[in-house]
């Protein structure tokens, strides 16, 4: 039987051949970046639809399922689903999906790259060379800190904080330290890690990684307590979620020396930095591409679409959402 989806703005064409593969009818937003909260009601509320397909930046809620009320499926084109409110969907009787795993290695790279950038001080060095700066090699110009055999702290054992241990375990033998709700005896076993409560990652690490999903209970969970039991060469690398970090508690500790350095993907207010951020040298900035590989959003496309398919062909989705 023929569906009609809804997609808040375009994925690649992979994920819609799916669908339409399937008889499916498949909408596609018009807006090429974030449409508002009442442009998706606007655009919904045209058509019954039967699913639809989100993203990180589109708030779903009641409102949204109040709006077109024959919706039965949202798939989310994410690893990340805290714009969703579960207990809406719950309430209207409907299934949540998401893209676990397929970006585990993209993510996993960005965050190995931000490292090697703080340690190395590449982007200084390129802002160096390109205002004209250097004249000459010098033994003391820019010198940076080797990574190899440094402490690596992992708060949150999942997919992408595994591949990360695996990256800097094998490639540059780096003792691992990890945190977690739970004990992770295979993550330990194959990366030859060490289990250890919050702040004893954050006194002994020197680059502490993040890798956890944003909840009430890991909001802030790195703040000005936080980052002052940090050693003061020590880097703090996010490339999960923005509120993990009570960004102006890292402003300060970059300010004074708290720590060494921190590399960012993701952000408190996000798009907006917040006051006093973009000013420092010690910290890069990245705008949210840690899963920008061509490969992993193909990959991220065909589970949102193979998610729809299932739900509508099976009566279960692939990756639900347990709320």
């Amino acid at each position: 039987m023929s569906k009609l989806i809804y997609v808040t703005r375009r994925i690649p064409d992979n994920g819609i051949q799916i669908m339409k593969d399937k008889g499916y009818t498949v909408d596609i937003g018009e807006k090429i970046e974030k449409p508002s909260k009442e442009e998706i009601i606007k655009a919904i509320s045209k058509k019954e639809y039967d699913g639809m397909i989100s993203f990180l930046t589109d708030p779903i809620d009641k409102d949204i399922f109040d709006a077109c009320k024959t919706l039965k499926i949202v798939a989310q084109f994410a690893v990340g689903f805290d714009n969703i409110n579960l207990a809406d969907a719950k309430e209207h009787s409907i299934v949540t999906t998401n893209t676990p795993k397929v970006l585990s290695l993209t993510v996993a790279e960005h965050t190995v790259a931000l490292m090697l950038a703080l340690t190395t001080r590449t982007v200084e060095g390129d802002s160096f060379m390109r205002s004209g700066k250097y004249t000459g090699w010098s033994p003391y110009l820019l010198n940076g800190t080797d990574i190899t055999g440094k402490t690596i702290g992992i708060l949150g054992a999942g997919a992408i904080g595994s591949e990360v241990a695996s990256m800097l375990h094998f490639g540059f033998k780096c003792p691992i330290i990890y945190h977690d709700i739970n004990e992770n005896k295979t993550f330990e076993e194959k990366f030859q890690a060490q289990f250890v409560d919050k702040e004893t990652l954050l006194k002994t690490s020197d680059i502490v990684s993040i890798h956890v999903s944003l909840s009430p209970s890991t909001k802030h969970l790195i703040n000005k307590e936080s980052l002052h039991l940090m050693k003061k060469d020590a880097y703090l690398v996010n490339t999960s979620r923005g509120p993990v970090i009570d960004e102006a508690a890292l402003v300060e500790a970059l300010k004074e020396g708290t720590i060494k350095g921190a590399g960012l993907d993701v952000y408190e207010f996000e798009p907006k930095l917040s006051e006093g951020l973009a000013e420092l040298t010690n910290v890069i900035l990245t705008p949210h591409i840690a899963s920008a590989s061509d490969n992993a959003r193909k990959e991220m496309a065909r589970v949102a679409a193979e998610n729809i398919v299932s739900f509508f062909e099976t009566g279960k989705a692939i990756n639900e959402i347990i709320k």
